[in-house]
Protein backbone atom coordinates (compact mmCIF):
# COMPACT_ATOMS: atom_id res chain seq x y z
CA UNK A 1 0.00 0.00 0.00
CA UNK A 2 2.83 2.41 0.79
CA UNK A 3 4.39 1.94 -2.64
CA UNK A 4 1.04 2.57 -4.31
CA UNK A 5 0.46 5.72 -2.27
CA UNK A 6 3.86 7.10 -3.22
CA UNK A 7 3.22 6.35 -6.90
CA UNK A 8 -0.19 8.05 -6.74
CA UNK A 9 1.26 11.08 -4.99
CA UNK A 10 4.02 11.42 -7.59
CA UNK A 11 1.57 11.08 -10.47
CA UNK A 12 -0.54 13.87 -9.02
CA UNK A 13 2.50 15.99 -8.19
CA UNK A 14 3.32 16.14 -11.89
CA UNK A 15 -0.02 17.74 -12.87
CA UNK A 16 -0.81 20.63 -10.49
CA UNK A 17 -3.68 22.79 -11.69
CA UNK A 18 -5.19 26.00 -10.33
CA UNK A 19 -8.66 26.33 -8.84
CA UNK A 20 -11.50 25.20 -11.12
CA UNK A 21 -8.92 24.25 -13.75
CA UNK A 22 -8.21 20.78 -12.30
CA UNK A 23 -9.31 18.89 -15.42
CA UNK A 24 -6.38 16.44 -15.60
CA UNK A 25 -6.58 15.95 -11.85
CA UNK A 26 -10.28 15.16 -12.04
CA UNK A 27 -9.64 12.72 -14.87
CA UNK A 28 -6.89 10.99 -12.84
CA UNK A 29 -9.23 10.62 -9.85
CA UNK A 30 -12.07 9.28 -12.00
CA UNK A 31 -9.74 6.84 -13.78
CA UNK A 32 -8.47 5.60 -10.41
CA UNK A 33 -12.03 5.10 -9.15
CA UNK A 34 -12.99 3.26 -12.34
CA UNK A 35 -10.47 0.53 -11.46
CA UNK A 36 -11.98 -0.08 -8.01
CA UNK A 37 -14.72 -2.63 -7.26
CA UNK A 38 -17.95 -0.91 -8.30
CA UNK A 39 -20.57 -2.83 -6.36
CA UNK A 40 -20.83 -0.34 -3.52
CA UNK A 41 -19.72 2.89 -5.22
CA UNK A 42 -21.73 5.85 -6.44
CA UNK A 43 -19.81 8.65 -8.17
CA UNK A 44 -20.77 12.16 -9.17
CA UNK A 45 -18.83 15.19 -10.38
CA UNK A 46 -19.22 18.85 -9.44
CA UNK A 47 -17.36 21.34 -11.62
CA UNK A 48 -13.79 19.97 -11.48
CA UNK A 49 -14.41 18.10 -8.22
CA UNK A 50 -15.47 14.52 -7.54
CA UNK A 51 -17.70 12.94 -4.90
CA UNK A 52 -17.80 9.23 -4.12
CA UNK A 53 -20.27 7.42 -1.90
CA UNK A 54 -19.29 4.02 -0.55
CA UNK A 55 -22.68 2.57 0.28
CA UNK A 56 -22.81 0.99 3.70
CA UNK A 57 -24.24 -2.43 4.44
CA UNK A 58 -26.65 -1.10 7.16
CA UNK A 59 -26.26 2.68 7.07
CA UNK A 60 -27.44 4.83 9.95
CA UNK A 61 -25.17 7.80 9.25
CA UNK A 62 -22.80 9.22 6.65
CA UNK A 63 -19.11 9.71 7.45
CA UNK A 64 -17.39 12.30 5.27
CA UNK A 65 -13.74 12.62 4.33
CA UNK A 66 -12.65 15.71 2.38
CA UNK A 67 -9.50 16.40 0.39
CA UNK A 68 -8.57 19.46 -1.67
CA UNK A 69 -7.17 18.95 -5.17
CA UNK A 70 -5.77 22.22 -6.58
CA UNK A 71 -2.20 23.50 -6.86
CA UNK A 72 -0.53 26.90 -6.58
CA UNK A 73 0.93 29.33 -9.16
CA UNK A 74 4.50 28.67 -7.97
CA UNK A 75 7.43 27.64 -10.17
CA UNK A 76 8.80 24.41 -8.68
CA UNK A 77 12.49 24.27 -7.67
CA UNK A 78 12.70 20.84 -6.02
CA UNK A 79 14.61 19.11 -8.80
CA UNK A 80 12.55 15.96 -8.25
CA UNK A 81 12.43 13.54 -11.20
CA UNK A 82 8.63 13.74 -10.80
CA UNK A 83 8.40 17.52 -10.49
CA UNK A 84 5.62 19.57 -12.04
CA UNK A 85 5.04 19.24 -15.77
CA UNK A 86 2.88 22.37 -15.70
CA UNK A 87 5.31 25.28 -15.87
CA UNK A 88 4.59 27.85 -13.19
CA UNK A 89 2.29 25.59 -11.15
CA UNK A 90 3.22 23.38 -8.19
CA UNK A 91 1.66 21.30 -5.44
CA UNK A 92 3.46 23.44 -2.88
CA UNK A 93 0.77 23.05 -0.23
CA UNK A 94 0.65 19.26 -0.17
CA UNK A 95 -2.65 18.69 -1.93
CA UNK A 96 -1.00 15.86 -3.87
CA UNK A 97 -0.42 14.21 -0.46
CA UNK A 98 -4.01 14.91 0.56
CA UNK A 99 -5.42 13.30 -2.60
CA UNK A 100 -3.16 10.24 -2.45
CA UNK A 101 -4.18 9.58 1.15
CA UNK A 102 -7.88 9.98 0.31
CA UNK A 103 -7.58 7.60 -2.65
CA UNK A 104 -5.79 5.10 -0.42
CA UNK A 105 -8.60 5.21 2.15
CA UNK A 106 -11.23 4.98 -0.58
CA UNK A 107 -9.56 1.98 -2.21
CA UNK A 108 -9.62 0.11 1.11
CA UNK A 109 -13.33 0.66 1.74
CA UNK A 110 -14.37 0.13 -1.87
CA UNK A 111 -13.57 -3.56 -1.45
CA UNK A 112 -14.41 -3.76 2.28
CA UNK A 113 -17.59 -1.73 2.78
CA UNK A 114 -18.58 -0.94 6.35
CA UNK A 115 -21.96 -0.48 8.00
CA UNK A 116 -22.29 3.28 7.46
CA UNK A 117 -22.14 5.24 4.21
CA UNK A 118 -18.81 6.94 3.50
CA UNK A 119 -18.71 10.18 1.49
CA UNK A 120 -15.36 11.08 -0.11
CA UNK A 121 -15.16 14.72 -1.20
CA UNK A 122 -12.47 15.74 -3.71
CA UNK A 123 -12.88 19.51 -3.54
CA UNK A 124 -11.46 21.96 -6.08
CA UNK A 125 -10.24 25.53 -5.62
CA UNK A 126 -9.17 25.52 -1.95
CA UNK A 127 -6.32 27.92 -2.71
CA UNK A 128 -8.80 30.25 -4.37
CA UNK A 129 -11.39 31.34 -5.11
CA UNK A 130 -12.68 28.75 -2.61
CA UNK A 131 -14.67 25.65 -3.48
CA UNK A 132 -15.86 24.41 -0.09
CA UNK A 133 -18.68 26.88 0.49
CA UNK A 134 -20.10 26.47 -3.03
CA UNK A 135 -19.75 22.69 -2.91
CA UNK A 136 -21.54 22.62 0.43
CA UNK A 137 -24.35 24.78 -0.95
CA UNK A 138 -24.83 22.94 -4.23
CA UNK A 139 -24.04 19.28 -3.46
CA UNK A 140 -23.68 18.52 0.24
CA UNK A 141 -26.97 19.77 1.64
CA UNK A 142 -29.22 16.86 0.76
CA UNK A 143 -28.62 13.12 0.35
CA UNK A 144 -24.84 13.60 0.12
CA UNK A 145 -24.57 15.61 3.32
CA UNK A 146 -22.26 13.89 5.86
CA UNK A 147 -23.19 13.64 9.54
CA UNK A 148 -19.49 13.87 10.38
CA UNK A 149 -16.72 15.34 8.21
CA UNK A 150 -12.94 15.01 8.58
CA UNK A 151 -9.86 16.33 6.80
CA UNK A 152 -6.13 16.77 7.26
CA UNK A 153 -3.45 19.22 6.19
CA UNK A 154 0.25 18.46 5.88
CA UNK A 155 2.55 20.26 8.34
CA UNK A 156 6.25 20.62 7.47
CA UNK A 157 7.20 21.65 11.01
CA UNK A 158 6.28 18.25 12.48
CA UNK A 159 8.13 15.01 11.65
CA UNK A 160 6.46 12.17 9.77
CA UNK A 161 4.49 10.03 12.18
CA UNK A 162 3.04 13.04 14.04
CA UNK A 163 -0.60 14.07 14.24
CA UNK A 164 -1.14 17.58 15.63
CA UNK A 165 -4.62 18.73 16.56
CA UNK A 166 -6.64 20.66 19.11
CA UNK A 167 -10.26 21.17 20.08
CA UNK A 168 -11.84 24.46 19.08
CA UNK A 169 -10.17 27.04 16.86
CA UNK A 170 -7.41 25.55 14.68
CA UNK A 171 -7.12 27.91 11.67
CA UNK A 172 -7.87 31.61 11.38
CA UNK A 173 -10.46 33.70 9.59
CA UNK A 174 -8.80 34.91 6.40
CA UNK A 175 -9.46 37.47 3.69
CA UNK A 176 -7.62 38.48 0.57
CA UNK A 177 -6.94 42.20 0.20
CA UNK A 178 -6.59 44.21 -3.02
CA UNK A 179 -6.35 48.01 -3.06
CA UNK A 180 -6.22 49.92 -6.35
CA UNK A 181 -5.09 53.56 -6.39
CA UNK A 182 -5.64 55.87 -9.35
CA UNK A 183 -4.16 59.36 -9.58
CA UNK A 184 -2.66 61.36 -12.43
CA UNK A 185 0.50 60.35 -14.25
CA UNK A 186 3.02 62.55 -16.00
CA UNK A 187 6.66 63.37 -16.68
CA UNK A 188 9.08 62.81 -13.80
CA UNK A 189 10.42 66.35 -14.28
CA UNK A 190 7.02 67.93 -13.56
CA UNK A 191 5.69 66.31 -10.38
CA UNK A 192 3.57 69.36 -9.58
CA UNK A 193 1.21 68.40 -12.39
CA UNK A 194 0.69 64.83 -11.20
CA UNK A 195 -0.78 62.71 -8.42
CA UNK A 196 1.92 60.11 -7.75
CA UNK A 197 0.46 56.72 -6.88
CA UNK A 198 3.82 55.11 -6.04
CA UNK A 199 4.24 57.64 -3.24
CA UNK A 200 0.62 57.14 -2.18
CA UNK A 201 1.09 53.35 -2.13
CA UNK A 202 4.24 53.67 -0.02
CA UNK A 203 2.39 55.80 2.54
CA UNK A 204 -0.54 53.39 2.58
CA UNK A 205 1.65 50.35 3.27
CA UNK A 206 3.21 52.14 6.24
CA UNK A 207 -0.14 53.23 7.63
CA UNK A 208 -1.66 49.77 7.31
CA UNK A 209 1.02 48.43 9.65
CA UNK A 210 -0.46 50.49 12.49
CA UNK A 211 -3.75 48.58 12.40
CA UNK A 212 -2.58 45.54 14.35
CA UNK A 213 -0.28 47.38 16.77
CA UNK A 214 -2.78 50.11 17.66
CA UNK A 215 -6.27 48.71 17.07
CA UNK A 216 -6.26 45.02 17.98
CA UNK A 217 -6.13 43.70 21.54
CA UNK A 218 -2.57 42.43 22.14
CA UNK A 219 -4.09 39.27 23.63
CA UNK A 220 -5.90 38.63 20.34
CA UNK A 221 -4.00 37.79 17.14
CA UNK A 222 -4.23 39.28 13.68
CA UNK A 223 -2.02 39.90 10.66
CA UNK A 224 -2.18 42.36 7.77
CA UNK A 225 0.44 41.53 5.15
CA UNK A 226 1.01 43.31 1.84
CA UNK A 227 2.82 40.78 -0.29
CA UNK A 228 2.85 42.54 -3.64
CA UNK A 229 2.93 46.13 -4.93
CA UNK A 230 2.77 47.14 -8.58
CA UNK A 231 2.80 50.65 -10.01
CA UNK A 232 4.07 52.70 -12.89
CA UNK A 233 5.37 51.81 -16.32
CA UNK A 234 8.87 53.31 -16.68
CA UNK A 235 11.52 54.90 -14.46
CA UNK A 236 11.10 58.50 -15.68
CA UNK A 237 7.30 58.70 -15.55
CA UNK A 238 5.19 59.30 -12.46
CA UNK A 239 2.78 56.46 -11.85
CA UNK A 240 -0.91 57.02 -12.46
CA UNK A 241 -1.89 53.63 -11.02
CA UNK A 242 -0.70 51.45 -8.15
CA UNK A 243 -2.03 48.20 -6.72
CA UNK A 244 -1.45 46.59 -3.35
CA UNK A 245 -2.17 42.88 -2.84
CA UNK A 246 -2.16 41.21 0.53
CA UNK A 247 -3.94 39.12 3.13
CA UNK A 248 -5.73 39.55 6.45
CA UNK A 249 -5.68 36.85 9.14
CA UNK A 250 -7.54 37.02 12.47
CA UNK A 251 -8.41 34.58 15.23
CA UNK A 252 -11.85 36.10 15.76
CA UNK A 253 -14.57 37.35 13.45
CA UNK A 254 -14.76 40.53 15.55
CA UNK A 255 -11.10 41.27 14.86
CA UNK A 256 -11.65 40.70 11.13
CA UNK A 257 -14.48 43.22 11.15
CA UNK A 258 -12.36 45.78 13.02
CA UNK A 259 -9.34 45.31 10.72
CA UNK A 260 -11.47 45.84 7.62
CA UNK A 261 -13.07 48.92 9.14
CA UNK A 262 -9.65 50.43 9.82
CA UNK A 263 -8.37 49.56 6.32
CA UNK A 264 -11.35 51.38 4.85
CA UNK A 265 -10.88 54.42 7.12
CA UNK A 266 -7.14 54.67 6.42
CA UNK A 267 -7.63 54.23 2.66
CA UNK A 268 -10.35 56.86 2.62
CA UNK A 269 -8.07 59.31 4.42
CA UNK A 270 -5.22 58.57 2.03
CA UNK A 271 -7.54 59.09 -0.94
CA UNK A 272 -8.40 62.56 0.33
CA UNK A 273 -4.82 63.42 1.23
CA UNK A 274 -3.35 62.39 -2.11
CA UNK A 275 -6.34 63.47 -4.19
CA UNK A 276 -6.72 60.08 -5.76
CA UNK A 277 -9.35 57.39 -6.21
CA UNK A 278 -9.07 54.24 -4.11
CA UNK A 279 -10.95 50.94 -4.43
CA UNK A 280 -10.81 48.01 -1.99
CA UNK A 281 -11.61 44.42 -2.91
CA UNK A 282 -11.53 41.71 -0.22
CA UNK A 283 -11.47 38.92 -2.79
CA UNK A 284 -11.84 35.47 -1.28
CA UNK A 285 -12.81 35.19 2.41
CA UNK A 286 -12.48 31.96 4.43
CA UNK A 287 -14.26 31.13 7.64
CA UNK A 288 -12.25 29.88 10.61
CA UNK A 289 -11.57 26.16 11.05
CA UNK A 290 -13.24 25.33 14.36
CA UNK A 291 -12.86 21.71 15.46
CA UNK A 292 -15.96 20.40 17.20
CA UNK A 293 -14.85 19.52 20.75
CA UNK A 294 -16.68 16.19 21.13
CA UNK A 295 -15.64 14.78 17.75
CA UNK A 296 -12.06 16.04 18.14
CA UNK A 297 -11.73 14.60 21.64
CA UNK A 298 -12.89 11.20 20.36
CA UNK A 299 -10.29 11.33 17.59
CA UNK A 300 -7.52 12.42 19.97
CA UNK A 301 -8.33 9.57 22.36
CA UNK A 302 -8.17 7.15 19.44
CA UNK A 303 -4.75 8.40 18.28
CA UNK A 304 -3.38 8.09 21.82
CA UNK A 305 -4.37 4.43 21.95
CA UNK A 306 -3.67 3.66 18.29
CA UNK A 307 0.09 3.27 18.47
CA UNK A 308 0.85 4.10 14.84
CA UNK A 309 1.20 7.86 15.24
CA UNK A 310 2.38 10.35 17.84
CA UNK A 311 -0.28 12.80 19.05
CA UNK A 312 0.72 16.42 19.62
CA UNK A 313 -1.81 18.87 21.06
CA UNK A 314 -0.98 22.01 19.11
CA UNK A 315 -1.87 25.70 19.23
CA UNK A 316 -4.10 27.51 16.77
CA UNK A 317 -2.47 28.98 13.65
CA UNK A 318 -3.11 31.98 11.41
CA UNK A 319 -3.25 29.78 8.33
CA UNK A 320 -6.52 29.68 6.39
CA UNK A 321 -8.57 26.81 4.97
CA UNK A 322 -12.01 26.85 3.38
CA UNK A 323 -12.79 23.54 5.09
CA UNK A 324 -14.00 25.88 7.84
CA UNK A 325 -17.22 26.38 5.90
CA UNK A 326 -17.96 22.66 6.12
CA UNK A 327 -17.21 22.58 9.84
CA UNK A 328 -19.47 25.60 10.32
CA UNK A 329 -22.44 23.37 9.39
CA UNK A 330 -21.27 19.79 9.95
CA UNK A 331 -19.62 18.34 13.08
CA UNK A 332 -16.05 17.22 12.54
CA UNK A 333 -12.41 18.21 12.67
CA UNK A 334 -9.20 18.85 10.76
CA UNK A 335 -5.73 17.85 11.91
CA UNK A 336 -2.13 18.56 10.95
CA UNK A 337 -0.17 15.64 9.49
CA UNK A 338 3.57 15.88 10.11
CA UNK A 339 5.64 15.62 6.91
CA UNK A 340 9.02 16.95 8.13
CA UNK A 341 10.05 19.22 5.25
CA UNK A 342 13.03 21.63 5.57
CA UNK A 343 11.04 24.03 3.38
CA UNK A 344 7.61 25.26 4.40
CA UNK A 345 4.20 25.39 2.80
CA UNK A 346 3.97 27.44 -0.41
CA UNK A 347 7.75 27.25 -0.89
CA UNK A 348 9.16 26.35 -4.31
CA UNK A 349 11.33 23.64 -2.66
CA UNK A 350 8.64 22.15 -0.40
CA UNK A 351 9.64 18.48 0.01
CA UNK A 352 7.34 16.50 2.35
CA UNK A 353 8.38 13.11 3.74
CA UNK A 354 6.48 10.44 1.81
CA UNK A 355 6.47 8.08 4.81
CA UNK A 356 3.62 10.21 6.15
CA UNK A 357 1.33 8.90 3.40
CA UNK A 358 1.15 5.46 4.98
CA UNK A 359 0.82 6.94 8.47
CA UNK A 360 -2.25 8.95 7.52
CA UNK A 361 -3.97 6.33 5.35
CA UNK A 362 -3.60 3.57 7.96
CA UNK A 363 -4.70 5.91 10.75
CA UNK A 364 -7.85 7.08 9.00
CA UNK A 365 -8.84 3.59 7.85
CA UNK A 366 -8.50 2.41 11.45
CA UNK A 367 -10.39 5.39 12.81
CA UNK A 368 -13.29 5.00 10.39
CA UNK A 369 -13.49 1.31 11.32
CA UNK A 370 -13.66 2.32 15.00
CA UNK A 371 -16.73 4.48 14.30
CA UNK A 372 -18.79 1.52 13.08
Amino acid sequence: METNLIAIRRDLHRIPELGYQEHKTQRYILDFISRLPKGHLEVKTWKTGVLVKVKGTRPKKKIGYRTDIDGLPIKEETGFPFQSEHEGNMHACGHDFHMAIALGILSYFASRPVKDDLIFIFQPAEEGPGGAEAMLEEVLRNEWRPDLVMALHVAPEYPAGTVAVKKGLLFANTSELYIDLEGKGGHAAYPQHTKDMVVAAAHLVTQLQSIISRNIDPLDSAVVTIGKITGGTVQNAIAEHARLEGTIRTLSSEAMEKVKHRIEAITSGLSAGFECRAEIDYGCNYYQVFNHPEETARFMDFVRSYGGAHLHECREALTGEDFGYMLKEIPGFMFWLGVGSPYGLHHAKFAPDERALRTAADLMVSYILSLQ
